[in-house]
């Protein structure tokens, strides 16, 4: 069973990824400070999916670029598989993000001039253990697209393709924010569909930020986000698949 959000599991069978303990994070000064996070604990666990939901403002975006390394907090600690990564300098932060992070955010960022095999390509050639290319759009169901240039694509196809980049050096952790903000719902499944692709099939711990509270039928657990705390969470006895989803 999951841990719920703040509890330690000493489990072996599930140890955490990344753990969070005490996040604040303010920004601003004096008068015009704004308080993004509040004291945030949580653990996610190896191969698990999470879905933060919550308000625009809640946090959910803070706290995902503090547990990716591209930011720090005000207070409090975070670890990844026991190391403290609060502890590291620039450079620490920076081998953890190529070596075991990947992101997906809500724009693809795709490079116009390079194919899509090409895109995924970037990454693989300075990852330590990477798939290949072609292995990596396979996953994602876009083998017949490994030519195509971005402007070739829908929007569905591209942001599989940014999946594909993300996930092709075999990250520990997969970071997804508002995948699916800018689809239509039909296509925005077929995105999610790739992101459980490789939560199941290479046991990648996902979180997956998002407004709408279908989507977190196929999480493990969920948390909901609120000025800047956890205000509520459950698990999922079944996670739903991403085909079956509607809204």
């Amino acid at each position: 069973m999951a841990a719920v959000a703040g509890e330690k599991n000493s489990s072996s069978e599930y140890p955490a990824t990344l753990s969070a303990r005490g996040l604040t994070k303010i920004y601003g000064s004096g008068e015009i400070e704004v308080q993004a996070l509040r004291g945030v604990d949580l653990d996610f666990l190896e191969a698990e999916l999470v879905v933060l939901l919550g308000p625009s403002g809640s946090g959910k975006s803070t706290l995902l670029n503090i547990l990716g390394g591209l930011d720090s907090p005000t207070s409090g600690e975070v670890f990844f598989c026991g190391r403290k990564l609060t502890a590291g300098d620039a450079s620490d932060l920076t081998r953890y993000r190529r070596d075991h992070v990947g992101f997906v955010f809500q724009f693809y960022n795709l490079i116009p001039s390079l194919t899509a095999e090409e895109n995924v390509a970037l990454v693989t050639e300075i990852a330590k253990a990477p798939m290949t290319p072609a292995d990596a759009l396979a996953l994602v169901q876009l083998s017949d697209r490994l030519n195509h240039f971005p402007a070739q694509l829908s929007g569905g196809e591209q942001q599989r393709v940014a999946i594909a980049r993300a996930i092709a050096k075999q990250p520990d952790v997969l970071f997804c924010d508002e995948p699916t903000g800018a689809l239509d719902s039909e296509t925005g499944i077929l995105v999610l569909q790739a992101i459980e692709n490789v939560n199941r099939e290479i046991g990648t711990t996902t979180v997956l930020i998002t407004h709408n509270r279908v989507i977190a039928d196929m999480a493990d657990r969920v948390l909901c986000f609120g000025d800047g705390r956890i205000v509520d969470s459950w698990g999922n006895k079944q996670r739903r698949r991403a085909q079956e989803l509607r809204w």
